[in-house]
């Protein structure tokens, strides 16, 4: 990127401002006063203007969403049912979800505008871990517990092996967190029933290193840095 759009969009001067204050010896790169007016930034490299390291603005729009049940994620839906994108009620640009939530699946989804990235991480490439919480019916024995982990049938596919942790039994049904690495479709619910055990409630509480935290059913928040440049080292 030239220089003088990097300056611009830090949002420290306009281009022919930055144009003005490279002549002027006001710019630095990696420390050094800069002379060149075409220069083009490398990654790497420090920009000062006036002594003020500058960086430009990034545009894109990074949320991580605490869906609730009773939402599709997609923008529209034929039956009319609400959308995630309900939910987002302060953000002017238009969202794509990294991957879906099933209607009746609450948690953890990524909105963006960065339709390179979205597109890069739902790549089937990219498995990074998926944790869920899960409430299924019955009373999940320590053996069935195993054999979820080491991979079932789901109907002509078996599987990889999973985190599988059993979290308390209840009356009724069981709580388990379950960790896989593949993206089938429906597929937690399909290996619990595989089991014997149908799902009753589902959650996604991680994805890599993202974690859905305290944030409140129906909120989100905006990534940090760290998680977005995490995200962009996974592709």
């Amino acid at each position: 990127m030239r220089i003088n759009k990097y300056i611009a969009q830090s949002g420290a001067a306009s281009r022919r401002l930055a144009d003005e204050l490279i002549e002027a010896g006001k710019v630095k790169v990696n420390g050094k006063v800069l002379r060149q007016l075409g220069y083009d930034v490398q990654p790497g490299d420090v920009v000062e203007v006036s002594g003020r390291i500058v960086e430009p603005e990034d545009k894109n729009v990074y949320l991580l969403l605490n869906k609730p049940t009773g939402y599709v994620t997609t923008t529209l839906d034929k039956e009319g049912r609400p959308t995630v994108f309900d939910l987002v009620t302060d953000v002017d640009v238009r969202l794509f979800p990294v991957g879906r939530l099933d209607y009746n699946t609450s948690g953890l989804l990524i909105l963006t505008n960065d339709g390179d990235l979205a597109n890069k991480l739902m790549h089937p490439r990219h498995e990074f871990v998926k944790r869920y919480r899960v409430r299924v019916s019955g009373m999940v024995s320590r053996a069935k517990a195993e054999v979820l982990a080491r991979g079932v049938d789901i109907g002509g596919y078996v599987t990889a092996p999973a985190e599988v942790e059993v979290i308390r039994h209840d009356k009724n049904s069981t709580i388990l967190e379950i960790a896989i690495h593949e993206g089938k479709n429906r597929q937690v619910r399909r290996m619990c029933r595989a089991i014997g055990h149908p799902v009753q409630e589902l959650t996604r509480i991680g994805l890599g290193k993202l974690v859905i935290g305290r944030l409140a059913v129906g909120g989100y928040r905006k990534l940090s840095k760290e998680e977005v440049k995490y995200l962009k080292e996974l592709v």
